[in-house]
């Protein structure tokens, strides 16, 4: 099953303790060869109201995880939905291009969740 997101799309996942929320960064490739790349936030939140709120000025929320990159069926395995789209800023993609221009490229078969070790 392929993913419906694109670059800017702010999501939001859902734990026992309330809700996170990712950025797609990029994507590259297609099908099942798409690799995602995915910036974590760490603030957790009580509803999806705030989590929102909180993207109405993202500027305050703090990077949990700058970049992943994951396979799409690890992303597929992240159980997230779309809260909406923004531009993708410069200083958001710094650590895509440079994962971009090294020489080991680890691409991730776990889900976000996992590499961010909340599950």
């Amino acid at each position: 099953m392929a993913q419906s997101f694109s670059p800017g799309d702010d999501l939001i996942f859902q734990l026992e303790s309330g809700y996170g929320l990712l950025r797609v960064l990029a994507s590259e490739g297609e099908g099942a060869m798409t690799v995602w790349h995915l910036l974590a936030y760490e603030e957790f939140f009580p509803t999806v109201e705030s989590a929102e709120q909180a993207l109405a000025d993202p500027d305050t929320l703090r990077v949990r995880n700058p970049h992943m990159a994951l396979t799409d069926r690890a992303f597929e395995r992240t159980p997230t939905a779309r809260l909406g789209n923004r531009p993708v800023r410069v200083q958001e993609l710094a650590a895509y291009h440079e994962w971009l221009h090294s020489e080991n490229k680890v691409i991730s078969d776990r889900s976000a969740l996992l590499l961010l070790g909340i599950r």
